[in-house]
């Protein structure tokens, strides 16, 4: 594909994120009487999910409550298309559409949470969002380049938080209300603590600020042991600030922020727990220290005038903290520090354009990297003394041909500029710097066409470029990997790109929604271990050619009033070329560490007034024992076999004492099953119950 309207791209100059929960007064109505479940994050502006060019999936706040998920990353699991690793039990990792990662783009307020220090493979940086805070979530799959840059390859995963809530004051005057959390779990012998309050001027401003505590103890598997260092403490708090300048402009300010204590690697300390023959660590001790806040402030408008419908402008920092504490099994002790800083701004419009509705702007990210370690004189984990930076110009247009068929076509210009201050050659082991940047084009176009004149059905489908350039834990890491061997750095490398091929179909009625979908993505020139002469030591390069390609449905039938059905069946499978041992030659294997063939499937009833309602579901993970040698290689998190299947049972419910107390209580593991996800490090809890008590004032 080549580039779409590039006189266009010429004359853009900034962008950032529609005005959250207003619908696109572009869109087609609605033929229905119903309120139509808007999206986001698809297209950049508020959209009736019906009309989406993809099978984007939504989660949220009622779910997650009803669920009473532990982390950000656990509460996804339940999520179509999306699978679950988890390193330690406070560090987890999605995999959506086969990819982990820095191969899913995650953003919070549609603000890029990402930065130029994330891992390949699975990692932690997900599990420092506080899932109390959140709204709503959505995942989009794939097709997340054009719209957000580097990085949406398996999926772009947008966090709503939770705002003041004056605009539902529709009477106007002074608001205040609050609720309180509380949720205990036996397995996991945890206390997790929220509270958060709003006050405020009706359809003027709005204030609201929440707090969490949560204290993880170790955890029970389903063989009754308790294995040991996987608990760790947590805290989390947010302030938001709504205020109506006028009829058009609003402005929103936000501050958030996340503590985690002493989060163990069990799997690489002598602390481990075997499972199904997998190899113990060495190390003595292995820990890490998290820290990560977020502050935005953003100025929207909507239905400005005739040239420009709506804008906006947020200007965001950013800071991530990750200290890292080792104890080998010699004795010698180690300390590892990153500590990174990320500037923001993104400006976006929307306008009428002669054949449809142009989304369009300007995103740019820089990130300040401050790296040190104790046994290594020139950086710690990544380069010390590094800058990144992401410079993004898009565009799409929304073009309607009659009242059936939607076009979506859209562009993005990339420039990304990696500079690394400090290094350490891994030949020469003297100190090095390096520079270089890369430009992108990706493309995008995809369809919508309603097969009723309800919008009930719809046929979906399109093709869309990706890339990921590299980033400084590419081309500069000096770190532990799979099994105690070590990560180097590696310079000469240049971006992934990605193909991606995309039919399915959409159903949307009174009482059923369902879609079904296949993908293939092309994958070209992707960045791949390569071991070196040095023994247990790896670096990096291009040369993963290959494939991803997998098949999705799920499924909600309500029954009636009181009951209703549900489910999802997800399935990938993909390989690419792989070096052979430290030779510059390539065999094809399967892709590393692929989610097995993942089902859910549940049943639901709740009375006529959902005050008390009960669930009972099935989580099932098939057989994952398609390895290439990378798998074969991380012995401290996968069987010699592969890992095994496994069949999650819950039963779950609340009940609605009043408006203003709500209980909630589930029955995990209902037969006791030993496991963990593929590629975890840590064993899973095992039959437990989790209680939960809402207060709300």
């Amino acid at each position: 594909m080549h580039r779409f309207f590039p006189a266009f791209l010429l004359a853009l100059t900034t962008t950032s994120f529609a005005a959250e929960n207003e619908v696109n007064k572009k869109q087609k109505p609605q033929k229905t009487t119903d309120i139509p479940e808007v999206v986001i994050t698809a297209t950049r502006s508020a959209t009736p999910l019906s009309q989406v060019p993809a099978a984007i999936k939504t989660l949220d706040k009622k779910q997650m409550e009803e669920r009473l998920t532990r982390t950000f990353p656990e509460a996804l699991r339940e999520t179509a298309g999306v699978a679950i690793q988890k390193t330690s039990n406070g560090q987890g990792s999605p995999y959506i559409r086969g990819f982990t990662g820095f191969r899913n783009l995650m953003m919070v307020d549609g603000i890029r949470f990402n930065n130029s220090t994330f891992r390949d493979g699975p990692n932690q940086y997900w599990n420092t969002i506080d899932q109390y805070g959140l709204d709503k979530v959505e995942v989009l799959p794939s097709q997340g380049s054009v719209q957000y840059g580097s990085d949406a390859i398996g999926g772009t995963v947008n966090a709503f938080t939770k705002g003041s809530g004056y605009l539902s004051e529709a009477e106007g005057g002074f608001f205040s209300h609050g609720r309180a959390d509380y949720r205990y779990s036996t397995a996991e012998h945890s206390n997790v603590e929220h509270l958060e309050t709003s006050i405020g001027e009706g359809q003027k401003w709005g204030l609201h600020a929440g707090v969490t505590l949560s204290q993880f103890g170790n955890v029970t598997d389903g063989s009754g042991r308790r294995q040991p260092h996987t608990g760790y403490d947590q805290w989390a708090f947010d302030v938001r600030l709504d205020v109506a300048l006028d009829d058009q402009w609003t402005f929103t300010a936000v501050h958030q922020q996340v503590r985690q204590n002493d989060v163990w690697r069990t799997h690489s300390t002598t602390s481990g727990v075997s499972f199904e023959g997998t190899a113990v660590g060495t190390d003595r001790v292995r820990l890490f220290d998290q820290e990560r806040s977020l502050s935005y402030v953003r100025l929207a408008g909507k239905d400005l005038n005739s040239l420009i419908d709506d804008a906006s402008l947020t200007i965001s920092l950013q800071t991530a903290g990750e200290n890292q504490y080792r104890v080998t099994g010699g004795g010698t002790r180690s300390y590892n520090k990153v500590d990174l800083s990320t500037l923001g701004a993104d400006l976006q419009f929307t306008s009428d354009s002669p054949i449809g509705t142009l989304v369009y702007g300007v995103d740019f990210y820089e990130d300040f990297v401050q790296s040190h370690a104790t046994d290594n004189p020139y950086q710690g984990a990544v380069a010390d003394n590094s800058t990144y930076s992401l410079l993004g110009v898009h565009i799409q247009d929304t073009i309607e041909i009659g009242d059936r068929l939607h076009i979506f076509v859209g562009e993005r210009f990339t420039h990304a500029t990696a500079r690394l201050g400090s290094f350490q050659n891994p030949i020469t082991l003297a100190q090095q710097s390096y520079q270089n940047s890369w430009n992108n084009f990706s493309g995008s176009l995809r369809f919508v066409v309603d097969l009723d004149e309800q919008d009930r059905y719809s046929l979906y489908g399109g093709v869309s470029q990706a890339f990921r350039a590299p980033n400084l834990s590419d081309l500069s890491r000096f770190d532990i990997a799979l099994a105690g061997r070590k990560e180097t750095p590696a310079t000469d490398l240049s971006p992934e790109k990605y193909l991606t091929y995309e039919i399915g179909l959409k159903a949307h009625t009174e009482t059923l929604s369902a879609t079904f979908g296949y993908f293939y993505t092309k994958l070209d020139n992707l960045i791949i271990r390569r071991s070196t002469a040095v023994p247990l030591q790896d670096t990096k390069a291009n040369g993963g050619d290959g494939y991803m390609q997998g098949i999705e449905f799920s499924t909600r039938w309500q029954i009636d009033r009181h009951w209703s059905v549900f489910g999802h069946v997800a399935w990938v499978e993909g390989e690419a070329d792989q070096f052979i041992g430290t030779t510059t030659q390539k065999r094809r294997e399967p892709l590393g560490k692929i989610s097995p063939l993942v089902g859910y499937a549940g049943v639901r009833w709740q009375t006529t007034d959902s005050r008390f309602w009960s669930e009972f579901v099935c989580l099932t993970y098939g057989e994952a024992g398609r390895m290439n040698t990378s798998d074969q290689l991380d012995t401290q998190r996968i069987p010699p076999n592969g890992t095994s299947s496994f069949c999650v049972l819950t039963l779950r419910g609340g009940y609605s004492v009043t408006q203003n107390l709500i209980l909630t209580a589930s029955l995990d593991n209902l037969l006791d099953q030993t496991y963990r996800y593929h590629g975890s490090g840590s064993n899973e809890p095992g039959f437990g119950a989790n209680l939960g008590v809402t207060v709300k004032f």
